[in-house]
């Protein structure tokens, strides 16, 4: 880490949406599948299958639709609220960021 840094977490009536559940929907959009997007993030399978389960059941609908496997294998996607969640707590993570600049740099010439 090159200085002090925001973490936000947003807590829900229904759960809580931070940095590494958006990080898996995020593997989720760009690998196609639960699976690869755990290995991408070096977590196992079981913990990811849990994140994911944990979003979908906090928000009105999925964020991620899986589909079994088979011959061709399985896969997931990021449903369109899926990709507005994640868009979202960026934009929430970089309005943070912006506003607490000025704050950040003090602590930074501190430590």
């Amino acid at each position: 880490m090159t200085g002090p840094a925001l973490s936000i977490r947003v807590d829900l009536a229904g759960g809580r949406l931070g940095p590494g559940k958006v990080m898996l929907l995020e593997a989720i959009g760009r690998e196609g599948s639960i699976s690869a997007a755990a290995r991408a993030l070096g977590m196992s399978y079981r913990r990811a299958w849990a994140l994911v389960e944990e979003v979908n059941a906090t928000f009105a609908g999925p964020a991620v639709e899986a589909s079994a496997g088979g011959r061709r294998g399985g896969g997931a996607a990021l449903t369109p609220l899926g990709a507005e969640l994640v868009a979202a707590y960026r934009a929430i993570e970089d309005a943070a960021a912006a506003a607490a600049q000025m704050h950040l740099s003090a602590l930074a010439r501190r430590s």
